[in-house]
């Protein structure tokens, strides 16, 4: 279990630290940096999706033979539409250069606290993902690894660094203290762990259905990445940059599956 809660607590540890950014920096990440830090993030979501969500979903339902990929099919869409239907209970921002505030968003300050908001829900799946990976190891009837899982961990609190610092700092930049824009980052993080531990406790009512949960993870990270990251990190001129970020972080999270698993 020890082996558990460490992974349980590196995404969360990732939040934590771009969090902790508020503290160095002031004002907001320049658009360029941050950028760059989207499209890293979301290279490495794609890949832990094909690599640790997808594949092992596939080869857990090899008994299916042709019809093995199903259960990822299935589980891939009901993890978007789940996504689809959050966004569409929650406000959603996407605001470029020249956009009109959405209606009923009166200041920045309800801006932030509507991304917060977003970002905390949207990190509850991302916990799922974790959980289901690490139960999945624990039942040993998946294709999954120890390393595979902590490869999943360690990539998720890559994409999760940037995140922590772009809640901190315009928390921070509207004038909330350093302590409670730092705070806002971490909880919006804080759910992940409990995303993790409650499917863990539910592992052994879920193992049946554990190739559905494993894509419906992949779905719900996929649709992330097409509808918040990859918009974000192809903003503005240079959006090459974002481009090579992405294929970086793409790279970086194949190689850890792969060498660690």
């Amino acid at each position: 279990m020890l082996e558990v809660l460490q992974g349980l607590a590196i995404p969360f540890a990732g939040t934590t630290l771009g969090a902790t950014l508020v503290f160095f920096m002031h004002g907001e990440l320049r658009h360029g940096i941050q950028r760059a830090l989207t499209g890293f993030a979301a290279g490495v979501m794609v890949a832990a999706s094909i690599w640790s969500l997808i594949i092992p979903a596939m080869e857990d339902s090899a008994a299916m033979d042709r019809l093995a990929f199903l259960p990822a099919f299935i589980g891939f869409w009901l993890g978007i539409l789940f996504l689809l239907l959050l966004d569409s209970i929650i406000p959603h921002l996407h605001l470029g250069e020249g956009d009109a505030e959405p209606e009923g968003v009166k200041s920045q300050l309800q801006r932030t606290t509507l991304m917060v908001l977003a970002v905390t829900i949207h990190n509850f799946p991302e916990g799922m993902a974790v959980g289901v990976v690490y139960a999945g190891w624990l039942s040993g009837q998946a294709h999954i690894t120890l390393a595979g899982a902590l490869a999943l961990s360690l990539g998720i609190a890559i994409q999760n660094f940037p995140e922590g610092a772009i809640i901190s700092l315009p928390l921070r930049a509207e004038g909330s203290s350093k302590g409670r824009a730092f705070l806002g980052g971490f909880l919006s993080g804080a759910v992940e762990p409990i995303g993790a531990i409650l499917t863990i406790v539910f592992a052994q009512q879920l193992l049946p259905f554990l190739p559905y949960l494993l894509s419906f993870a992949a779905g719900a990270m996929m649709y992330v990445v097409v509808e918040e990251l990859i918009p974000e990190m192809s903003e503005g001129h240079h959006s090459n940059v974002g481009v090579l970020m992405f294929a970086l972080g793409f790279t970086v999270m194949m190689a850890l599956d792969v060498a660690l698993g």
